[in-house]
């Protein structure tokens, strides 16, 4: 019985995002902004119960921010739209998580799986990036990411922090046509200001990937696969887990699970002045092996892009045991 509410549940969401969105020309912001405006004190709280539903629904969240900086200002306009959208995404994520995770999960094959891996290997880092970059739609990853099992809170908190940059610069622009419209004064320099807002969220992502990568070498699995039939190869270091290195693996790797790193760093010592390509399923725990050789003294140690999932899904040979 409660499979079958369960599926109620859903269609009838899904019957009301259709109609949202086959709607979505007739519905007008200035009419919805002028009725959150007439309702006084109740007028922040509206806003942000409107931007939930929203998100749910897939309205487009980037004309309720702007309307959030047109009625309330920049300040509490980022912050009413913020948690607004917080919310809505959060109401996304149990949706996909409780109604249709695991009907998704029993009707999609391996690769799927292998992508709702990744994304859960990378936890909140992953979230915080989908975040941060405007290319990937809002209304869709908040359901996609209902699919995975990365926790609550580790959601909650990435989604709040890291679409704050981009909600202050939309909230921000609203307010700045607000004052356009108004003839206020300064209003140049605002809009000078907000399109500089929208152009520093747009590099944001960019800076963040060069200081958290640093000075860290890397090369890409082509170059790799080139530099290891050269006459003078890079020791290649493994640091995937036995099971992962024991379902396929490139030879010559020596193999080395990240967790045991720190302890035999000895098996190391002859290549502490040389180049060591460390090469894991993704970047994550390569990145953090290379992070550990530097520490200890080895002086080139090299990230190798993309790992495994790049080396196999370009069909090279693996060996097994």
């Amino acid at each position: 019985m409660r499979r079958w509410g369960r599926l109620a549940a859903l269609l009838l969401l899904v019957a009301a995002i259709a109609a949202v969105i086959y709607h979505r020309e007739a519905i007008d912001p200035a009419a919805i902004e002028a009725w959150v405006a007439a309702q006084g004190l109740w007028a922040p709280l509206l806003f942000m119960a409107l931007y939930a539903i929203g998100a749910v629904l897939f309205l487009p969240g980037s004309a309720l921010t702007l309307a959030g900086g047109a009625l309330f200002g920049p300040w509490f306009g980022t912050l009413y739209s913020l948690t607004g959208a917080t919310v809505g995404a959060t109401l996304a994520f149990l949706v996909a998580r409780h109604l249709a995770a695991d009907w998704v999960r029993a009707r999609t094959g391996p690769r799927m799986e292998q992508l709702v891996g990744g994304v859960e290997q990378e936890g909140w880092r992953f979230v915080a990036f989908t975040r941060l970059v405007p290319l990937f739609p809002f209304n869709l990853l908040n359901y996609a990411l209902g699919l995975t099992r990365i926790p609550l809170w580790h959601y909650v908190l990435a989604t709040w922090i890291c679409m704050l940059p981009g909600a202050f610069a939309y909230t921000w622009l609203g307010h700045v046509g607000r004052e356009a419209i108004a003839g206020g004064e300064g209003v140049i320099q605002k809009g000078l200001l907000a399109l500089a807002l929208l152009a520093l969220v747009a590099f944001l992502p960019r800076l963040i990937q060069r200081l958290r990568g640093g000075a860290m070498r890397s090369v890409t699995i082509p170059e790799l696969h080139e530099r290891l039939a050269a006459t003078d190869p890079p020791q290649l270091l493994d640091v995937r887990d036995a099971s992962e290195y024991a379902a396929g693996h490139i030879a010559g790797a020596r193999h080395i699970p990240l967790a045991e790193l720190p302890q035999r760093l000895d098996e190391l010592a002859a290549w502490r002045d040389h180049e060591i390509a460390v090469i894991c399923r993704t970047d994550r725990r390569s990145a953090k092996a290379v992070a550990q050789l530097r520490a200890a003294g080895f002086t080139m140690p090299v990230l190798v892009r993309e790992g495994m999932e790049r080396w196999q899904r370009e069909g090279l040979p693996v060996e097994t045991p």
